[in-house]
Order: structure tokens, then sequence, then C-alpha cells
């Protein structure tokens, strides 16, 4: 299948969306509760977002389809655990040791299977959207579940639709898919199924893996075999804010990006990086993950001639965070841009405070009043030897810090691809 470029008059982007999403569902206390999927969308369609968006829904997925990343016999626990019955029961301690199936992140639940598969259908609708040339950009909110391996369930994750949906693009003619991990936590499901691609390009930035699950996404970790300089790790220090963030985004990601050309951008943009959110130490405020957000959209924009697919993940701010980050994703993919001062409707707060009244007391929060946190977002770019001025707000301990991870990550991966390590223009 050819790879269509774009028009010079754009086609409308996907928003891929179905209520079958919340099946997803592990137990009431489970900090990934779909109530935050179907908070965004409501969020979305209260600020004018999705006016003139049709959603599209998943597209069907078997077996074939799955097994182009996981096993076969995983497949089949996965089916067996969404049995609960008395053979699954006896069973429970074999699904936990051999596929991480009923662990206290991954518990069995009634039909895992099908809801599972359902978010890789959400995520391939995207996929299809935008190879098929009838869009430059989708959107699936229910995908992102980049910790699942091949074999074994980890990390809320059962089926890895980001992989899947890479795999597929390659075998539609794509030969260089550039994936971009924002999520608290490593992307390492993806990356371990790419680790030896050279088609695939892997970014992710995350908090330490010396201080976050799953202790993985060291700067040293730059792919395997002739996937050497084709994965790249940003390990960033908890508390690490906006400022922080962008300055490391903007010294590492961009560089490689240009030496890639992808022809399209994947962005998994997990919500937990939040200063509030009650899994992780990262400092984020709403304002700073759109301005993320908005730098990988100018990323597609400049290298892969628009073509950006963006799917969720993280994210256990369920009322007050992910809700305004996914809703100002959506806005982002479909060009309805909303101004971070915006008023979010007394209605919709109101109905969110109902819904956050039922989470497990540890997950309840109030919902925001507006679409920005005031995140201070005027960060100074890296000069290429830290000893640049300090930045407003920022510690001397924690911008030497920061660079001392910029210098890490490029040093390691830099010279891989044939780019200057030391030199911020890169």
């Amino acid at each position: 299948m050819s790879i269509r470029s774009h028009t010079s008059d754009p086609q409308p982007a996907a928003v891929i969306w179905s209520d079958e999403f919340l099946r997803y569902r592990w137990t009431p206390a489970h900090p990934m509760n779909p109530v935050r999927l179907a908070l965004t969308m409501s969020l979305a369609r209260s600020l004018g977002v999705l006016d003139g968006v049709e959603t599209r829904p998943p597209l069907p997925v078997d077996d074939r389809l799955l097994q182009t990343v996981h096993t076969s016999s995983y497949l089949d626990a996965v089916r067996a655990a969404s049995r609960i019955d008395d053979h699954t029961k006896g069973a429970a301690h074999l699904l936990e040791r051999l596929f991480g199936i009923g662990s206290a992140d991954n518990p069995a639940f009634e039909g895992m299977h099908g809801a599972a598969s359902v978010l890789v259908g959400g995520t391939m609708a995207a996929a299809a959207a935008i190879a098929s040339g009838s869009v430059q950009r989708a959107v699936n909110i229910g995908g992102g579940m980049h910790h699942a391996m091949p074999g074994h369930a980890a990390g809320f994750c059962i089926y890895n639709d980001c992989a899947v949906a890479i795999r597929w693009l390659l075998d539609q003619g794509y030969d260089r898919i550039a994936y971009i991990d924002i999520d608290a936590h490593h992307g390492d499901g993806v990356q371990k199924v790419f680790a030896a691609d050279p088609r695939v390009l892997t970014v992710s930035l995350h908090q330490h893996p010396a201080t976050l699950w799953p202790g993985s996404g060291w700067p040293e970790e730059v792919g395997e075999h002739d996937g050497r300089g084709t994965a790249m790790n940003i390990a960033l220090m908890p508390e690490t804010g906006d400022k922080l963030w962008l300055r490391a985004f903007n010294a590492t990601v961009p560089g490689v990006i240009e030496h890639f050309r992808p022809q399209i951008i994947v962005s998994q943009c997990g919500a937990d990086s939040h200063v509030r959110d009650p899994l992780t130490d990262l400092s984020l405020t709403v304002d700073g993950q759109r301005a993320a957000i908005l730098a990988m959209r100018d990323l597609a924009d400049k290298y892969s001639e628009g073509r950006w697919l963006a799917v969720g993940g993280g994210g256990y701010g369920i009322v007050d965070v992910v809700p305004r980050s996914w809703t100002h994703l959506i806005a982002a993919v479909t060009d309805n841009d909303i101004a971070p001062d915006t008023v979010i409707d007394e209605s919709w707060r109101e109905a969110a405070t109902i819904e956050g009244q039922l989470l497990d007391e540890s997950l309840r929060s109030d919902p925001a009043l507006t679409m920005t946190d005031g995140g201070d977002l005027d960060y100074l770019p890296w000069d290429g030897d830290g000893g640049g001025p300090l930045m407003d707000g920022v510690t001397e301990a924690a911008q030497t810090r920061l660079d001392a991870t910029i210098t890490a990550t490029r040093r390691a991966v830099y010279p891989l691809c044939g780019l200057d390590p030391e030199d911020p223009r890169d």
C-alpha cells in the first residue's frame, strides 16, 4: 500500500470513540477508571471542540492482528482470565506468574479480552484513517497501553495498541515511524517490541527509572542490533516541572526527529506527569502538557507532512486533570485549539462532581474552573554546556540535574545518528 501525501485541502481529523471503551474497567478502587474517558469526551463536547466532528468507531480486531505483537499463548491466557469461574480461580497463580494477569495492577475481570481488543481497535481505526489518506491526524484517547509485553500484561495494560498499530503501519509501507511517549512512566513495551527495528524510532520522556516503576528507560537504552540509535530515553527527576520538562524536550527530541525524518508520528500522551497525579512525582501543569502536545503536532507538521496519530495512556487525576489535558489533545488534533483561560461550563462541573463522588476516596478531586493551571512555560533553551543563566522559579540544583540528563541522553544517542552530542543547534 503506497503512502498518500496530504493535499492542499486537508481533510478533517478523525476522533475515535465508542462507549465500549468504558468496558476496560478493573476494580472499583483501581486508579485506571474509564470514567476519565467519558469525562474527557463530555468536556470536549461542552467546549465545542467536537462541533462538526463525527466520531468514528473502533475497527474489529482478530487474533491474527493481535499476534503481530502478542503470543498466541498469551491471548489464550487473557481469554481464560476473561471468564471468572472456578477453573480460572484455580489457575490464578499460574496466570499471574506466567502472564502477569491477576496481580493488584492487572486483576482479572469478566470480558477483559474483548475490552482490551476494543482499545486496540480504536488505535487501529486511527491508523487506518491516516494510512488511507482520508485524514492527516487522528486521536484515540482510549489507547496508549504502552506497557503490555508480547507475552504478559503489565502496568494496567493488556494489549499494546501502540505496538500493534505501528506494526500494521509498517506492513502498509511505512518505513520511518517515530513514536514519542510523554507518559510519566517509561514506554517500555513499545521500546521492547521495536528495539532492533531501524524503521521505528522510540522516544520516551519519563520519570527517572530509579524512582518509578517499571525501572527502565535509562539514557543508555539506545536500541539493539540494527536498531541502535533508534531508541532515546530522557529520564527526568521527580518534581520536574513545566520549564525543565520543555527544556529537556526541546534539547533532545527535535534533533532526532529531524534526523530520522518520520513519515508519521505516533504520540502517547499519558497525563500522569501532572503535579497532582496520585501515582507519580513529576510536576507538570495542564499548561505544560498542552505545550508538549502542541510541540508534537508542530513536529508532525514540519517533518511528517502533518501525519500524526495520538493516543491517551496513563493519568489518574480522573476528574480534574485527565479531562482537561485530553480535551486539549483532541482540540490540537482537530485544529480547534482551546485558549488556556477558557472557563469550564458549570453544568459539566456539576456532572463531574457527581461522578467524582462515586470514585474510590483515594481518587477523588474537585473539577477545575478553567482549562489552565496558570503554568509558567517561559523556559530557557539548553545552551550546550549547562553554564547558562538560571531560569526563574527553578533551583540551581534542579537545573543542573536536568542539564546533566540532557547531556547523558544526547551523548548516548546523538553520535549513533551522526549528530554532535554537544551542539545545541542539532
